[in-house]
């Protein structure tokens, strides 16, 4: 991982005088049954979307704050990424979905009986927002109520 003496002037500054969120009162719930028995959803901010959708876009001042939405039994080829963030490298989940959207792994796990169920919906933001204030205010909830009113008992979330 650079440190911040090696990336440039604008890189730097960028990164000191970003505003990162804070949250003291960040609930923690147990869950109330073994994950065995549980509906596991899968909610991703790598800004992945199924091909034919409508993919994130650079047009939103402070980022692009809607969602996708991802059936869980997908084919993962047809799962791409428009998330336009030249921060990370994007050769990983070009090569394996996978590595950023376990839709195999949760498959297998399910198979093997070690989690319950898996939600019929999975759910992708585009990450790196300079403004999370319409995530977290308006469509983090949207997404919430979604699984929940669908029954899910555990999220599973991943970054890019």
């Amino acid at each position: 991982m650079p440190r911040l003496e090696t990336l440039s002037e604008v890189q730097r500054r960028t990164l000191e005088f970003f505003p990162c969120l804070e949250h003291d009162d960040t609930p923690w719930v147990a869950p109330d049954k073994p994950l065995s028995q549980s509906k596991v959803a899968l909610v991703t901010s790598a800004g992945l979307h199924l091909r034919d959708d409508q993919p994130f876009t650079r047009d939103t001042p402070g980022g692009e704050s809607t969602y996708r939405v991802i059936p869980s039994d997908c084919d993962p080829s047809d799962v791409v990424q428009s998330h336009f963030s030249i921060g990370f490298d994007h050769t990983g989940i070009y090569r394996d979905i996978n590595v950023t959207f376990p839709v195999d792994r949760l498959r297998e796990l399910k198979e093997r009986g070690e989690i319950g169920s898996l939600s019929a919906n999975y759910y992708s933001f585009m990450g790196a927002l300079r403004d999370a204030s319409t995530v977290i205010n308006e469509t983090g909830p949207e997404v919430a109520r979604c699984m929940k009113g669908k029954g899910v008992d555990v999220a599973l979330l991943t970054p890019t």
